[in-house]
């Protein structure tokens, strides 16, 4: 699985990242009413965890890889490591920050 963005995204004075969530996704909406608004977005402020973790999706590294450098770069900090990422990722997933390449079909 390759965690993929889905939404913009700038960094703070202090390196932190803000995630930009479009208050509308709608196309007539986006077209008239969100050049009328002072802030189009949302705004999602990530801690320094969070943030690091955000750089890591890059589109090309997968989930493993990702919890190698997380584990790498946080050590002790970041245990239960698996449970910890995984509980990020579905969160971020779940808001639409993220989406994933590589899953499996499953039939229903």
């Amino acid at each position: 699985m390759i965690p993929v963005r889905t939404v913009d995204w700038i960094k703070d004075e202090e390196g932190k990242i803000i995630l930009l969530k479009p208050k509308y996704r709608s196309p007539f909406l986006k077209k008239h009413l969100l050049p009328r608004m002072k802030k189009p977005d949302f705004k999602v402020n990530l801690d320094e965890i969070g943030s690091y973790l955000w750089i890591l999706i890059d589109g090309e590294k997968n989930v493993d890889q990702i919890a190698q450098l997380f584990k790498q770069q946080f050590g002790e900090r970041v245990e239960p490591l698996y449970d910890r990422l995984s509980k990020f990722l579905m969160n971020l997933e779940k808001n639409r920050f993220i989406k994933f390449k590589g899953l499996p079909l499953t039939k229903l």
